[in-house]
């Protein structure tokens, strides 16, 4: 694969494009016998896919778990996690059947994504055990459901239809979970922020029903990339977990290679330098490695930049070949299931060689044969990258993964120091149980499903009994004798909105016909689907002629045109509570709660591709708001002056800072830029002074701006280093622009953040 990238990297007009190339050894592969107590046929099945035996770790983890003990299986991608969990699964289901086949021991099984829960279910119908297992999700239809309940034995679904079917109906599903044997948590790392919060109080309220029912079910949780994975695990399950993570499956070679897009003749806000867009860069990629016949799976971070990747590519490979551009095809969320299914099935099957998704095919979709990786951006964090790496070389094939740096002061800090990305362990998962805006509605839902007694609040975590009180003071629980009962008409599990999307997705419906082209999140649809914004859906262009928030429908209709539309929005923030602070010679850094409030007021169209304005449109859309966590750090006046900061730049300062460090917070946190938000101001109204922001997104906070306040000074020194070390004279998105701004990226100081960055850490 070395080879490959040299022959990528000396394409002409590519010179120091690969900054950096890092190439893992392959490992050979350590086995054991298959434990005693596995049923032969079960042997026999897997033998028959070509396990002769089982490797080491699948058979030390297989063991605890068939022995009662919860066990979280981390190690690598394509190490047979599978066989660990489904080797005892599978066993207990077939012993525990009476004469006539009715189910003894059941397994459900749990993944974050409907399309890992499809090719599961594929692999446990493979192996022609008959074992009566199906998918239970929003793509299941009535006659499929009522079957699971009433004969499945091996039921496969997602937290959300944990949440909000099987629990909220429980009591149709009384056999079934009262003879639940197994647990099985797979990508458990998912599951971190406000999700994750939410899901690991969807499975305590699993761990009650069964109770109720007589069952005591075996947690297994399974991940490639989740750090402390018996902290993470307990975490999640509430539940002592032993930890499984010698990984002695047999690994290829492994090349990664970081790659920088060259500057562009375009400049940007305020004449900064803009690079190549890192799709541009991975469409031009993809391209030469399909017409190589090398199959490559191409991960972007947007809906719409995986369908330009792909349009892109097969008109690249039109010049070469009139048979390639059928090749290759993009794959993201908002799909119909069919047309998902499909493309899933083409690329197994060799039909498709290059496909650029999003992150909905990251996780473990079993797509042999794939030969390579590329990524349009870092993907957020250090877990999910090498998830993303994981998907190519399945198997002991060798494997190729490309990591094409973004404009953004993340990317560019990690493609020139690549010992921040490869030394150092994946993050640890955050998140949050106690936040009273996610434990809350899962009070209620519980409450709903069976009448909460006290000795059960020790369940949810010591913040439970002050949010029940709270619940019970504003009517919605009514505590009596037996405890505390749901009063409200509603569904309690509606309360609940365990993906923190905002609500209801919007439907997006073409004018002309009623169709249901797509959908967009609701926390979305302000910037992305309001009236007058430009959607790409497969390859074809629509224009947005109404938003309905009512209803949760847009209107839109197919047309083409030259330009994009980007939103515009205005941020206010106001401190509501400090938790704790540090003193920092005359500044201060800060942590707590804060009201944020967003409005989306305007959007501008660009003219594609240079990028150019053409026009700003107001919008009359409502403000929302959200009570969350955020640190802050405030520097007074006279340190300002001291340093020589000119009160006429630091506007832009801050706002620089703030963007950089906004940008750079995912090294020390898993989370995204997208995940967080920020506000500055020279002179903030309940400090009296310099305030920068960094909040998370979500109401009650997800747990990142605690890991910035636990990593201040190595965070803000690493954003103070990436806006120094920056090549450009006056800022640009390598460094202090935002592609997500609200201003437009204006006002900004490069040299001003920098001066202020010093001040805030001493060394001013």
């Amino acid at each position: 694969m070395a080879d490959l990238v040299d022959r990528l990297a000396s394409v002409p007009g590519r010179e120091g494009r690969l900054t950096h190339l890092e190439v893992l050894p392959p490992r050979a592969a350590v086995t054991a016998d298959w434990p005693a107590w596995a049923d032969p046929a079960v042997v026999e099945a897997f033998g028959a896919r070509g396990v002769a035996l089982p490797w080491r770790h699948q058979a030390v983890a297989a063991d605890a778990a068939h022995a009662g003990q919860h066990v979280v299986l981390a190690t690598g991608t394509a190490s047979g996690k599978s066989l660990a969990y489904q080797l005892p699964a599978l066993t207990d289901v077939l012993a525990g059947r009476g004469r006539r086949g009715q189910r003894g021991a059941t397994v459900l099984y749990l993944a974050p994504t409907k399309a890992l829960a499809q090719d599961q279910l594929a692999g446990v119908t493979e192996l022609g055990l008959g074992v009566r297992a199906t998918t239970h999700d929003g793509d299941s239809g009535r006659d499929q459901r009522d079957w699971a309940r009433d004969h499945a034995e091996y039921v496969l679904t997602n937290p959300d239809m944990l949440h909000r079917s099987l629990l909220p109906g429980h009591q149709r599903w009384a056999q079934f979970l009262g003879s639940l044997r197994y647990v099985v948590v797979d990508e458990c790392h998912h599951y971190r922020g406000v999700f994750g919060a939410h899901v690991a109080h969807v499975l305590r309220r699993l761990r009650r029903v069964c109770a109720s029912y007589g069952a005591s079910p075996t947690f297994v949780l399974a991940s490639a990339t989740v750090a402390d994975p018996e902290v993470a695990a307990g975490r999640l399950t509430g539940l002592d977990v032993l930890a499984v993570t010698g990984d002695a499956s047999p690994r290829g070679q492994v090349s990664l290679a970081l790659w920088e897009p060259p500057f562009t003749s375009y400049t940007g806000e305020n004449g900064a330098p803009v690079r190549r867009a890192a799709s541009s860069e991975t469409a031009d990629l993809l391209a030469d490695l399909v017409a190589e016949d090398v199959r490559t799976l191409a991960f972007i971070r947007s809906r719409r930049g995986a369908e330009q990747v792909a349009m892109t590519a097969a008109e690249l490979l039109a010049d070469v070949d009139p048979s390639l551009p059928g090749r290759v095809a993009s794959y993201r969320g908002g799909y119909l299931p069919e047309e998902r299914r499909a493309l899933e099935q083409a690329l197994r099957r060799g039909e498709i060689t290059g496909m650029a998704a999003t992150n909905a095919l990251e996780l473990g979709i079993d797509i042999s044969g794939l030969d390579a990786v590329l990524m349009a951006g870092f993907p957020g964090t250090r877990a999910a990258l090498w998830q993303q790496v994981g998907r190519a070389g399945r198997g002991a094939q060798d494997a190729l993964g490309v990591l094409v740096a973004r404009d953004d002061p993340l990317d560019t800090y990690l493609v020139h120091h690549p010992e921040t990305l490869l030394g150092r362990p994946v993050e640890a998962t955050v998140f949050d149980p106690g936040n009273p805006y996610v434990l809350g509605p899962h009070l209620c839902a519980a409450a709903q499903e069976i009448p909460l007694a006290a000795d059960e609040l020790d369940l949810f975590g010591p913040t439970a009994p002050a949010v029940v009180d709270q619940l019970t003071a504003a009517g919605l629980l009514r505590k009596r004798p037996r405890g505390w009962f749901w009063t409200d008409r509603r569904r309690a599990a509606d309360l609940a909105d365990i993906r923190s999307a905002g609500g209801r997705p919007v439907q997006l419906v073409e004018g002309g016909t009623g169709r249901v082209v797509g959908t967009v999140d609701a926390s979305s649809a302000h910037g992305t689907a309001h009236a007058g914004a430009v959607y790409v859906h497969r390859g074809e262009t629509y224009l947005v002629s109404a938003l309905d928030l009512d209803e949760h429908v847009a209107v839109i209709d197919r047309t083409d045109v030259d330009y994009s539309t980007s939103a515009r929005e205005v941020t206010d923030i106001t401190i509501v509570a400090e938790r704790e602070a540090q003193r920092w010679g005359d500044c201060r850094l800060a942590l707590g709660d804060v009201d944020v409030s967003h409005q989306v007021v305007s959007y501008l169209k660009r003219r594609q591709p240079s990028g150019e304005v053409v026009s700003e449109e107001p919008l009359d859309l409502p403000a929302r708001s959200l009570r969350t966590t955020a640190v802050w750090w405030t520097v007074p006046e006279h340190a300002l002056v001291e340093a020589g900061l000119d009160k006429r730049d630091l506007p832009g300062a801050a706002h620089a800072a703030e963007h950089c460090s906004i940008g750079l917070l995912p090294l020390f946190a898993t989370c995204d830029r997208w995940d967080i938000g920020g506000v500055s101001t020279a002179l903030h109204a309940d400090t009296g002074m310099l305030t920068v922001f960094v909040h998370d997104g979500h109401p009650g906070g997800a747990g990142f701006a605690e890991r910035g306040f636990a990593a201040a000074r190595e965070w803000l020194g690493a954003t103070r280093d990436a806006i120094r070390s920056c090549a450009c004279d006056e800022g640009c998105p390598s460094c202090i622009q935002s592609p997500k701004c609200g201003n437009q990226n204006n006002p900004l100081d490069k040299h001003g953040a920098a001066a202020l960055l010093d001040v805030l850490l001493g060394d001013g």
